[in-house]
C-alpha cells in the first residue's frame, strides 16, 4: 500500500467442527471478499480448517488428510491475488508427529508452515495429548506431490519490493514467557500475526488486550490477532471471535466478543521502522537464525480505513479531560520543583491577553498552590505597545486579577521610540526591527523585574512557535523556565478551555474571550477600527496544519510526500491540495532555517511525545540544509 501502509484483517468465518469441506468453502469465500476490499494480510483463527475443538479427532487420519486437501484448495484460491493468508490446520510429519500449524499462503502457493511452540496443558486446554511442540530447528517438508515447504517456528515472510516482514505465532505463544514474536521482532518483523483459539471467560478480553498491547509496544511491531469464533464446540467452553489489531501498543481495531464482525485496519510500517531507528536498545541479541521466505503481497491501494486525526497532539472524547489535567499537573509540578531548587520568591510573567501567556499564568498559579506560596508573588506584567488592542489589554488585566496575581502595567511605546532614535531607525518602517525591538524590550523588563524581586521569568512560548521559529531571538524566545515549550498550539487551546470549564465564573468568561481572540503577537499597529491587524496564521499558515506536519515529521519520521498525502486525506474538505502544499513547503523552510533558535532554548518540561529541546528529543545542526525535503515537497 502507498506510503508503507499495509491493510490487514482478522476473520473467523462460519465454522463446523471437523467439517473440513464446509470450512474450506467458507475460508475461500472470505479470501475472495477480502481481496476485493484490498486486504493484503488476512489471518484466520487457530486450526481454522478443522476447528480447534476436535479433541481426539486430531489423531484421526481422515481429518488430517482432509485438511491437506482443503489447504491445497485454499492455496489455489489465492492464485493471482496480492495477499498473504494465514490458515490454521493440524499437520502430520512422517513418524506420526502432529503439529498445530499456521500455513502461510500467497499467490497460489503455501509459502511456509509455522508450528506452535507453546502447547498449553492446563485448565481447559490439553494440546499435548494431540500435538508436539515446534522442533528446535526447522526443515523442509513435503505437502503433496513435489510441493515442499519450510516448517519451523523461525519462519518469516518478506516482501522484498516493499521491505515488509511478517512473522507468525499461535495462541499460547503470546502468553508464554518467551514468545517467538519477540525474537521475530528484534530480528526484522514489523508485523506479527497470531492465529488463536482463546475461549471467552469473565475478564479474559481485558487481559488479552493487555497482553497484545504490551507485546506490540515493547516489540515495536504491529500485532494481528485472529480468534476462534462461535462455531466451535461449546461442550465445555465458548469462543467469541474477539479479534484485535494493535500497532506499537495502540489498538487500531477490535471485533468485540460475540459481535461476529471482521477486524480490519491499516498498519503504518514506516512509522514502526522510524520508531526502531530511534531505539538503541532495540536490536537482536538472541543469536537466533531465522528463515525468510520471499513473498509479494503488498499492493498499491489508497488509504481508506485508517483514521488520521487532524489534531494528533490532542486526544479525543473523554480522554481529553484526563489528558489535560495530567499535562497541567506535569507543567505545574515541574515549575514547582524549579522553585524548590532555586529558592526564588516571585514568578514574573508577561501577560498579553493571548492564549500562551494565559496558559503560563494558569500553570504558575497551580505551581504556587502546590508550594503553598501566595499567588500575590506572581507578578503579571502587561506591557502595551504599538499593536496592543483594547480587548487583549483588558483580558490580560482581568485574568491577572482573577488568578490573584499582582498586576503591573508598563507601557513600552515611549522607550521603544527612544530606542529607534538611538539606532537611527525610522518608526514608520514596520519591519523586523520595528517588531523585534518591542519583544526584546518586553523581555528586558521581565528579566529586570525578576532580578529585583528574587524571581524567575516564566516563558510563555509554545512548541508550534519553536517549530516555526515564530519568536524573537533573545526576546520572547528567552526566559528562566519555559512551561509551554513542548505544548503545541492546538493543545494550548484545549488546556485553556479545560481550565476555563474547571474554574468557572469570571475566570471562565475571560478565558473564553481569550480563546475567541485572533492569534497575534500584536507588534504592528491595529487597523482603523482598533482591531488586531497582524494575524499570525495569515503569515505562517494555519497552526492546525503545522502541528499536523510537525507530528508526522518529528514523531513519525514521514517523508514530505507522505506528510502531504496524509494531510490531504485528514483535512479533506477543510483545505485544498494547493493550500496544503503551500504551507507544507513553508513548514520545511521555517523548520530548518530556525533551528538556531531551538539550539539555545531555556529549560522547559517535556509533556508529550515531541520536544524540540536540544537536551531532549531533537538534535539538529543550525546549518542543516532543507534542500532534500523542499525538493520533494515542491515537486508534489
Amino acid at each position: 500500500m502507498k506510503h508503507s501502509f499495509v491493510r490487514v484483517a482478522a476473520v473467523s468465518p462460519e465454522l463446523k467442527v471437523a467439517d473440513v469441506k464446509f470450512n474450506t468453502t467458507k475460508i475461500i469465500a472470505v479470501i475472495e471478499a477480502q481481496a476485493k476490499a484490498g486486504v493484503e494480510i488476512l489471518v484466520f483463527p487457530e486450526l481454522s480448517l478443522s476447528g480447534y475443538t476436535c479433541g481426539d479427532l486430531f489423531l484421526d487420519d481422515t481429518l488430517l488428510k482432509a485438511c491437506l486437501v482443503g489447504l491445497k484448495q485454499i492455496a489455489e484460491a489465492t492464485n493471482g491475488k496480492k495477499m498473504l493468508v494465514f490458515v490454521g490446520l493440524p499437520f502430520e510429519l512422517q513418524g506420526g508427529k502432529v503439529y498445530n500449524c499456521a500455513a502461510a499462503i500467497c499467490d497460489g502457493k503455501v509459502k511456509g508452515l509455522v508450528p506452535k511452540s507453546s502447547l498449553p496443558n492446563y485448565g481447559e486446554f490439553y494440546e499435548q495429548r494431540y500435538f508436539v511442540a515446534a522442533p528446535p530447528e526447522g526443515d523442509f517438508v513435503t505437502l503433496w506431490e513435489d510441493e515442499r515447504v519450510y516448517l519451523g517456528a523461525d519462519c518469516m515472510f518478506f516482501d522484498q519490493e516493499h521491505n515488509v516482514t511478517v512473522a507468525c505465532e499461535i495462541c499460547e505463544d503470546l502468553w508464554a514467557p518467551r514468545s517467538p514474536s519477540t525474537s521475530h521482532a528484534v530480528t526484522k518483523a514489523e508485523i506479527v500475526v497470531n492465529l488463536s483459539a482463546s475461549n471467552e471467560t469473565v475478564g479474559k478480553r481485558e487481559y488479552r488486550k493487555t497482553l497484545i498491547s504490551a507485546q506490540s509496544g515493547k516489540n515495536v511491531c504491529a500485532y494481528v490477532y485472529a480468534n476462534a469464533g462461535t462455531g466451535e464446540s461449546t461442550s465445555d467452553t465458548v469462543f467469541s471471535g474477539n479479534h484485535l489489531i494493535y500497532e506499537n501498543g495502540t489498538c487500531l481495531a477490535e471485533a468485540k466478543p460475540f459481535s461476529g464482525e471482521s477486524c480490519v485496519a491499516e498498519i503504518d510500517v514506516g512509522f514502526l521502522k522510524h520508531e526502531r531507528r530511534k531505539l538503541n536498545t532495540f536490536h537482536d541479541e538472541d543469536g537466533v537464525d531465522h528463515f525468510a521466505e520471499y513473498v509479494s503481497f503488498v499492493g498499491d491501494s489508497d488509504l481508506k480505513l485508517r483514521k488520521i486525526s487532524r489534531t494528533p497532539f490532542v486526544p479525543e472524547g473523554e480522554e481529553l479531560k484526563a489528558r489535560s489535567e495530567l499535562i497541567l499537573s506535569i507543567q505545574a509540578n515541574a515549575l514547582a520543583q524549579r522553585y524548590r531548587h532555586t529558592g526564588s520568591k516571585t514568578a514574573v510573567i508577561g501577560v498579553s491577553g493571548g492564549l500562551d501567556s494565559a496558559l503560563a499564568l494558569l500553570v504558575t498559579a497551580r505551581a504556587f498552590d502546590i508550594l503553598g506560596k501566595s499567588r500575590k508573588d506572581i507578578i503579571a506584567v502587561t506591557m502595551p505597545g504599538f499593536g496592543t488592542t483594547k480587548g487583549t489589554k483588558n483580558n490580560s488585566i482581568l485574568l491577572a486579577n482573577e488568578t490573584g496575581a499582582t498586576l503591573k502595567e508598563i507601557g513600552i511605546s515611549k522607550t521603544v521610540l527612544s530606542h529607534f532614535e538611538d539606532i537611527v531607525h525610522d518608526s514608520k518602517v514596520l519591519d523586523a526591527t520595528y517588531e523585534n525591538a518591542q519583544a526584546r524590550y518586553r523581555t528586558m523588563i521581565l528579566m529586570d523585574l525578576a532580578n529585583g524581586t528574587n524571581g524567575l521569568v516564566i516563558g510563555t512560548g509554545d512548541l508550534s512557535e519553536l517549530a516555526l521559529g515564530w519568536c524573537t531571538y533573545n526576546g520572547d524566545h528567552m526566559s528562566m523556565y519555559a512551561v509551554n515549550s513542548s505544548v503545541p498550539k492546538t493543545l494550548v487551546k484545549h488546556l485553556v478551555a479545560y481550565e476555563a470549564a474547571r474554574l468557572g465564573g469570571k475566570t471562565e468568561t475571560v478565558l473564553k474571550d481569550i480563546l475567541d481572540t485572533e492569534i497575534s503577537p500584536e507588534l504592528l499597529p491595529p487597523d482603523k477600527a482598533g482591531n488586531i491587524a497582524q494575524k499570525t496564521e495569515d503569515v505562517v499558515g494555519p497552526y492546525e496544519l503545522h502541528d499536523f506536519f510537525l507530528h508526522r515529521t518529528v514523531r513519525c519520521g514521514d517523508t514530505p510526500a507522505k506528510v502531504y498525502d496524509l494531510a490531504c486525506y485528514a483535512f479533506k474538505g477543510a483545505y485544498d491540495k494547493k493550500t496544503v502544499k503551500k504551507w507544507l513547503v513553508n513548514f520545511y523552510k521555517r523548520f530548518f532555517s530556525q533551528q538556531f533558535k531551538r539550539n539555545c532554548v531555556p529549560d522547559g518540561v517535556k509533556v508529550g511525545s515531541v520536544s524540540l529541546s536540544p537536551r531532549a528529543d531533537w538534535r539538529m545542526p543550525s546549518d542543516a540544509q532543507a534542500s532534500l525535503w523542499l525538493e520533494e515537497a515542491e515537486n508534489l
